[in-house]
């Protein structure tokens, strides 16, 4: 006889334990995918930000190796002065010519570049002396009015522009009869000029008259730490050899095109100038602009722009303005005129 057998069913409850059971795989699955994405961006940040600190700590260096060669060979020149003795000393000084007698240390560079290898980054930095531009606050009408007419503003135009600069940064005197802050106001400006020297070559947006396309064209030609009236023509862009008073664009063109093989002296400057050109100079500025370019071996770059003042003993330079690639992006100081 057989064994009568009775039907397998399979309860709703059994199927609902199974559901609920892949929904739980399900949602294991996904939360280990969230955390792994998490995990992955976390690193990706955790790494972005270590190389922005490192990227501030090549800067650094880079500024403190650009100090370091420039003060060298003055530092190099004092130690062997005072290995001499006394009477060697004033024998030396005697055959030197009268300009040597009054600075015994060798002139320092005006620009120069350097490169070198910090771990994962490449460091590339250039460095040329604030001579090379033109000082806001010390420069002479005719210059500023030359840079405004090498930009492209007609002779005139340049001339009234030059005024309005002058009259931003000096201090106004009750017997002018031409009012500089009357120009402000009659053009509806709610600010008057500074009546002192520039502070930062950003006010030029806001010297009342000027073109903001000027002022545009201008910014990269002009400082205000260099402290010279004159520019070093050895080191200036073209433009600023235009700039100069009594300039033509010939003895323009003939001048860049031997000054990188003349010797970078005063009788150069003479032959190629002539002795008597307003506005030329071979001499430097305790103010270098230093550009730093860091390239990582991820291919991140980055890069800063640094004025630095040489001079000091502790520290031997300090830092008059920074900017990194964020900041040269941002849009300049603008104003509305009327």
């Amino acid at each position: 006889m057989r064994t009568p057998t009775r039907p397998i069913r399979t309860s709703a409850r059994d199927g609902f334990i199974i559901v609920a059971v892949l929904w739980i795989l399900a949602a294991l699955a996904a939360l280990a995918t969230i955390y792994s994405i998490y995990i992955k961006n976390s690193a990706w940040s955790v790494s972005v930000m270590d190389d922005e600190l490192q990227a501030e700590a090549l800067v650094s260096a880079g500024l403190e190796l650009t100090a370091y060669q420039l003060a060298v060979p003055q530092d190099a020149q004092r130690a062997t002065d005072s290995q001499r003795p006394p009477d060697a000393q004033r024998a030396t000084d005697a055959q030197r010519p009268p300009d040597a007698q009054r600075t015994t240390d060798p002139q320092r560079p005006t620009r120069g570049q350097f490169g070198f290898r910090l771990g994962r980054a490449s460091v590339l930095v250039n460095f040329i002396s604030e001579a090379a531009r033109v000082d806001l606050n010390a420069a002479p009408k005719a210059m500023i009015a030359g840079l405004f007419a090498a930009l492209g503003a007609p002779g005139e135009d340049a001339d009234r522009y030059a005024d309005r600069v002058i009259g931003w940064r000096e201090t106004p005197k009750r017997s002018d009869q031409a009012d500089e802050a009357a120009l402000y106001r009659s053009s509806g400006l709610t600010y008057q000029p500074r009546g002192a020297p520039f502070a930062h070559v950003n006010e030029l947006w806001l010297v009342q008259g000027l073109p903001p396309a000027l002022v545009a064209r201008a910014l990269p030609f002009v400082t205000v730490y260099s402290g010279r009236p004159e520019i070093n023509v050895f080191d200036a862009p073209p433009e600023l050899i235009q700039a100069l008073p009594g300039m033509t664009p010939l003895r323009a063109s003939a001048f860049l095109k031997e000054r990188e093989t003349a010797p970078r002296d005063k009788d150069s400057l003479a032959r190629l100038l002539g002795p008597d050109q307003p506005g030329a100079t071979i001499d430097g500025s305790n103010a270098f602009r230093v550009k730093i370019n860091i390239a990582f071996q991820n291919g991140w770059r980055t890069g800063s722009e640094a004025v630095i003042l040489l001079g000091g003993e502790t520290p031997p330079y300090q830092v008059l303005s920074w900017r990194s690639d964020g900041d040269m992006d941002q849009p300049q100081l603008t104003t509305t005129r009327r």
